[in-house]
C-alpha cells in the first residue's frame, strides 16, 4: 500500500507567452540529475501557424534547470526541427546519461497530416546541454517513447520503446545493442523488427487496453522500475481512462516482469480536468530523490506536473509476497461460518462490527437465514483472532416496520457498526424491509447490559430520510467543537455532517457534506463507503473505507482525517490496502468482496473484522505505526 501525493507547486512548468515556441503548451517533461542541478527537457508547443498547413502548432523541445527540484529557470528552446525526418516537430523527450554522454530520444514527425509512416524515433546527443553534438533517425518504422536504461546491462546498451503506437495494438519491447552505432543502424532495426515478438513485454491486464513507455527506467534494489502510460478501454468502445502505472523488471533480464502495480498510481483528478486535451496524465520521467520516487508527467497536454511516492512502500506493494506481510490475515480464517443448525444464520454470516470491552473483543455480525432475513449475531474473542464464545440465538432482530419483511427478498438488520460514548454503545445499521429504500437506523444499549448479555436495546430510530440511498454509517466517538460528527454514504460518496447529540430524532441526517468520493479509473472507481468507525491516533483519525471497482470488486482503503477538523482529509491510500485473495473472499453469495464493519486497536495493532464474499467472517491485522507511516508519508 502506498500514497501518491501531487506537488503543491503544480503546474511546475506552464506555457509562457514571452516565448512563441512555448506559448501554447509545455508538457511531457523528463528530468535528469547532474550534480546538484536537476535538468529537464519538455515538449513545447507554439500556437498554430496561420499561413501553414500545420493547424496544431509546432512542437519542439525546451530546456530548464533547477537547484531545488521545484523552481525551474533558464528556459530555452533546445531541440527543434532541422532534419527532414523531424521537419514537422520534435516531441516527448526522454533523457538518459551513460558515461559522459546524455542520450535524448524523442518523437520525430516528418509528415503532415500526421500518420504512422511519419512518426518515428529520433536521437540527440549532448555532453553539456549547451549544444547538440549529433542527431540520428533511429527507427525505420512507426515508434515512440524510446529510452535507454541508465547503465549497461551485461555489458550492453539496452533500450525500451513502444512500437506501432499509431498502428495499434502497440507493443512495448526491449532492444539490446552491442555498440552505440547499432542504435541508428537501419540493418539492426530491420532484423529486430522482423523478430519483434521475441522482444515484447506485455503488462496489460487485458487486450482492450493500450500501453506506452513512460519514464526512463530507474534502478532499485528490487529491480528496474518502469513508470509507464496505461489507457483503459482503448479498444472496446468504453470511456478511455488515462493512468500512470509501474512495473518492476529483472536486473539482468529486463524482458522479465517481476512485479507490478495493480492499477493506476495516478489517474486524472480535478487538477487534470482542464487543458488542451482534458483528463490526460502522461508520464515521461521519474527520479529517486532520497526515499521518494518522483513522477514527472504531462497534465492534459498543457502543463508539467509532478507527484511523489515512498519508494519502499511502492516496491513492497508491487511484490505480492512482500505485500502480504503488511496486512496479515488470521491463518485460521474464516473465523465464523454459517451454521445449518440455526436457521437464522444458516445461509450466511458476514460484515461484522466490533468493540473492545473488558479485555474482550465483542463481534456483532450480520446473519442471514434461507429466506434472506438479516439479524445480528454475537461472538467474542479474547485474543482478537480466535472465537472463544458464540451465541446460538441472535441478539438483535427486526422490530419495526422499516425493517420487517414486506415481501420476498433481502430484509432486516444489516452491517452493524459499534461506537461507545460514555456508558452506552450505539449500533448503527442498515434497516431494510424489502420494499422501501434502505435507511440507516440506530439503537443503543447500556454498556453494563451489553457485558451482562442483557440485550435491552433501545427502540430503533431511522436517522436518514426516506427515498434516499444512505448507508454505511458511524460517528466519531467524541465531540468535536461541541458537536458529534456522523459519517455516512449517500449514493457513491462518503459524507460528514454535525449532529447536536446522540438522542437521535427521525431524519436526523439531512445533509451530505462530501468528504470524498470515487476515483475514476482506480480500484475505488464505482463507489465508496465507510468500513468501521474512525480510530483516534495522535496524528489524526484513521478511517477505513471500502471501495468498489468498475468490475464490482470490493477492496479496502484508508484515509487520515485531521484530529481537530475531521472534515479535512489529510491523506488517502492510492492503492488498496486489502483485497479479495483467498477462496472464501472470492467465492460466495457475492464474489470478490472484503467488507469490514469493525476494527479495534490493541497495543499498537489494528484488528480489522470483515465479511468475505458476503458469506463468512474473517479478521486481519496491521500495525498502527505501519499504517500511519504510509498515510503520513
Amino acid at each position: 500500500m502506498f500514497v501518491v501525493k501531487k506537488s503543491e507547486n503544480n503546474p511546475i512548468i506552464k506555457p509562457s507567452e514571452k516565448n512563441h515556441w512555448e506559448s501554447y503548451a509545455t508538457f511531457n517533461w523528463c528530468p535528469i540529475e547532474d550534480g546538484k542541478t536537476t535538468r529537464v527537457l519538455y515538449r513545447a508547443m507554439s500556437y498554430p501557424e496561420i499561413l501553414t498547413m500545420d493547424s496544431s502548432g509546432s512542437s519542439s523541445i525546451g530546456y530548464a534547470e533547477s537547484r531545488d527540484g521545484e523552481k525551474f529557470t533558464k528556459r530555452r528552446q533546445f531541440i527543434f526541427p532541422q532534419e527532414g525526418w523531424e521537419k514537422y516537430g520534435c516531441e516527448d523527450p526522454r533523457v538518459t546519461k551513460i558515461g559522459d554522454t546524455f542520450y535524448i530520444f524523442y518523437t520525430a514527425l516528418s509528415t503532415i497530416p500526421f500518420g504512422a509512416d511519419g512518426i518515428k524515433v529520433g536521437l540527440a546527443k549532448t555532453k553539456d546541454f549547451k549544444k547538440i553534438d549529433e542527431k540520428h533517425l533511429i527507427t525505420p518504422f512507426n515508434a515512440k517513447a524510446m529510452t535507454l536504461f541508465p547503465k549497461k546491462i551485461n555489458g550492453k546498451f539496452v533500450a525500451i520503446l513502444t512500437v506501432n503506437t499509431d498502428r495499434p495494438p502497440s507493443n512495448v519491447a526491449i532492444a539490446v545493442f552491442n555498440k552505440e552505432e547499432d542504435m541508428w543502424s537501419q540493418d539492426y532495426w530491420n532484423l529486430w523488427y522482423k523478430n519483434l515478438d521475441d522482444h515484447v513485454i506485455d503488462p496489460r491486464r487485458n487486450d482492450k487496453d493500450h500501453i506506452e513507455v513512460g519514464a526512463p527506467p530507474v534502478w532499485t534494489k528490487d529491480g528496474w522500475l518502469l513508470v509507464y502510460s496505461y489507457i483503459q478501454h482503448y479498444f472496446d468502445g468504453g470511456e478511455r481512462i488515462f493512468g500512470i502505472e509501474a512495473i518492476l523488471l529483472d536486473h539482468k533480464d529486463p524482458t522479465k516482469i517481476i512485479g507490478r502495480t495493480k492499477g493506476p498510481l495516478i489517474a486524472p483528478g480535478i487538477e487534470e480536468k482542464s487543458g488542451n486535451v482534458p483528463n490526460v496524465v502522461f508520464p515521461t520521467g521519474s527520479l529517486i530523490r532520497g526515499k521518494k520516487l518522483e513522477i514527472y508527467y504531462g497534465s492534459s497536454d498543457t502543463t508539467c506536473f509532478k507527484a511523489s511516492v515512498s519508494l519502499d512502500n511502492l516496491l513492497t506493494s508491487m511484490q505480492p509476497e512482500k505485500a502480504k506481510k503488511t496486512i496479515v490475515r488470521y491463518d485460521k480464517n474464516p473465523t465464523i461460518t454459517p451454521n445449518e443448525k440455526n436457521e437464522w444464520e444458516a445461509k450466511a454470516v458476514f460484515n461484522p462490527g466490533a468493540i473492545d470491552l473488558g479485555d474482550k473483543v465483542h463481534i456483532l455480525y450480520r446473519a442471514m437465514s434461507h429466506d434472506n432475513t438479516s439479524t445480528i449475531g454475537y461472538a467474542m474473542s479474547k485474543n482478537g483472532l480466535s472465537i472463544d464464545e458464540k451465541l446460538d440465538k441472535p441478539i438483535y432482530i427486526p422490530r419495526e416496520d422499516f425493517e420487517i419483511k414486506k415481501r420476498p427478498g433481502n430484509s432486516g438488520c444489516e452491517d452493524p457498526r459499534l461506537v461507545q460514548v460514555d456508558n452506552h454503545i450505539h449500533m448503527f445499521y442498515t434497516a431494510f424491509n424489502a420494499e422501501d429504500m434502505p435507511r440507516v437506523a440506530v439503537s443503543s444499549i447500556h454498556t453494563d447490559d451489553f457485558l451482562k448479555k442483557n440485550w435491552n436495546w433501545s427502540k430503533p430510530v431511522v436517522i436518514t430520510p426516506s427515498g434516499v440511498m444512505d448507508k454505511d454509517t458511524g460517528i466519531i466517538p467524541k465531540k468535536i467543537k461541541g458537536k458529534y460528527l456522523i459519517i455516512h454514504r449517500i449514493g457513491d460518496v462518503i459524507c460528514m455532517n454535525e449532529i447536536k447529540d446522540l438522542v437521535f430524532e427521525t431524519d436526523e441526517v439531512y445533509k451530505c457534506i462530501e468528504l470524498f468520493g470515487p476515483r475514476k479509473g482506480m480500484w475505488d472507481s464505482k463507489k465508496v463507503g465507510i468500513a468501521s468507525p474512525p480510530i483516534e491516533t495522535k496524528d489524526g483519525w484513521i478511517l477505513f473505507y471500502h471501495g468498489v471497482s468498475d468490475t464490482s470488486t470490493y477492496r479496502v482503503g484508508a484515509v487520515l482525517l485531521d484530529l481537530k477538523n475531521p472534515n479535512i482529509v489529510l491523506s488517502r491510500t492510492t492503492s488498496a490496502i486489502f483485497e479479495p485473495v483467498e477462496d472464501y473472499e472470492k467465492v460466495g453469495q457475492v464474489n470478490n468482496v472484503v467488507f469490514p464493519c469493525g476494527s479495534v486497536e490493541r497495543k499498537g495493532t489494528i484488528y480489522l473484522y470483515y465479511g468475505g464474499a458476503d458469506s463468512v467472517v474473517g479478521v486481519a491485522t496491521i500495525k498502527t505505526k505501519t499504517l500511519l507511516s504510509i498515510l503520513k508519508d
